[in-house]
């Protein structure tokens, strides 16, 4: 079947909407007519390949739609039922069987690799190869193809349009603070940057009943946000140290959660002394492959723990519905971060993403 698709061709250059042919699904296979897809920083990362990832390619990770077409082997979903695309791990490695699919063992190439499982090309232009199954889905595009490890059906009385970034970015967020930090009731936490991964923290350190939540960034628009959405502190990191701020905050004593999510190694460098003894700190912004940064060994030493954490640790067919659900109650209301944009108008959501004038960047297909 023919289906627009927007197409990075180029490293560092521009999406181009061509019509594309997709194949009908695999066993195996989901086809998703797509409504919305949300734009993340991952997807940006690869076009300017950030990560290895073979171009062309049609890009696209917090895809939701409808189900239009199950291959003979689905049993999850059905035609008809809405979705929401998520991340894809295997099933079959020792992680994904000892039930940590984030730490999936075959996860870069399944979610980067441009091919399906099996090697396939489910994209073709004239002819020509391209790179599909992104995330296991590829969804800046009219129609995906996902699989039932990474497609999770959701109630049909909320927005479709809106539900895509549930799919990575606003999942990342909440659930680092909900499933990863955890902090009781009653705590404190630091978020470094004030995007939609950082905000949709600042909603799940609310949702946690944190009662203090210290946010960083260096943009007052997002700040102002932030406080809206319950940040009981905010901080303009390019006016003062963020981290005196923080202990300041803090009567000296650091946080005992901090979250990073700018990508920014400085910042990160940074975040680290805002720990208190014993706290723990999260890592979600993603730079380019290879970045390091240093890390006083006798600061960490005393009890504090610094970890990355994917897609928020997050069992998306039970944290997706529970966020859905927080949006209903009034008690999540991630909708604020997003600004539509048609499909045609791709290059246009990615620049005002990259400017900061953007925090959650939905393409409407039709």
């Amino acid at each position: 079947m023919q289906t627009r698709a927007a197409v990075i061709r180029e490293p560092k250059g521009q999406f181009t909407v061509e019509t594309v042919d997709l194949t009908e699904p695999a066993d195996d296979q989901i086809l998703v007519r797509v409504v919305a897809a949300g734009m993340c920083h991952t997807d940006l990362s690869i076009r300017d390949q950030l990560y290895p990832a073979p171009l062309p390619m049609v890009l696209g990770h917090e895809g939701a739609g409808v189900v239009e077409k199950v291959g003979r082997n689905v049993r999850k979903v059905v035609p008809g039922d809405h979705v929401v695309l998520t991340f894809y791990s295997c099933g079959l490695c020792a992680n994904c069987l000892a039930g940590q699919p984030l730490s999936c063992l075959n996860a870069f190439g399944l979610n980067f690799g441009g091919r399906t499982p099996d090697g396939q090309c489910t994209i073709h232009s004239h002819g020509q190869e391209i790179g599909c199954s992104f995330f296991g889905q590829s969804s800046f595009a009219g129609y995906a193809l996902s699989y039932e490890r990474n497609t999770i059906k959701v109630p049909k009385d909320v927005p479709l349009d809106i539900l895509g970034p549930l799919g990575c970015g606003i999942q990342t967020g909440a659930g680092s603070v909900l499933n990863a930090l955890d902090p009781p009731a009653g705590s404190t936490i630091a978020i470094f940057g004030a995007g939609a991964v950082g905000l949709s923290a600042v909603m799940g350190a609310v949702v946690a009943n944190c009662t203090t939540i210290i946010c960083v960034d260096i943009k007052e628009n997002r700040l102002a946000l932030a406080r809206e959405l319950g940040a009981t502190h905010v901080i303009n990191g390019a006016q003062c140290n963020p981290v005196e701020e923080i202990q300041k905050i803090t009567g000296g004593l650091g946080v005992p959660y901090m979250l990073e999510t700018t990508g920014n190694p400085k910042v990160l460098e940074g975040a680290v002394f805002s720990l208190g003894m014993g706290g723990v700190g999260g890592i979600v912004g993603a730079p380019a492959m290879g970045t390091t940064v240093s890390v006083d060994v006798n600061f960490m030493l005393f009890n504090r723990t610094l970890r990355g954490i994917i897609e928020g640790d997050s069992n998306s067919d039970v944290f997706i519905p529970r966020l859905i659900e927080l949006y209903k109650q009034g008690r999540f209301p991630f909708d604020k971060l997003i600004k539509f944009y048609s499909l045609d108008q791709i290059n246009q959501a990615a620049a005002d993403s990259e400017a900061g004038g953007t925090l959650k960047p939905v393409l409407r297909m039709a």
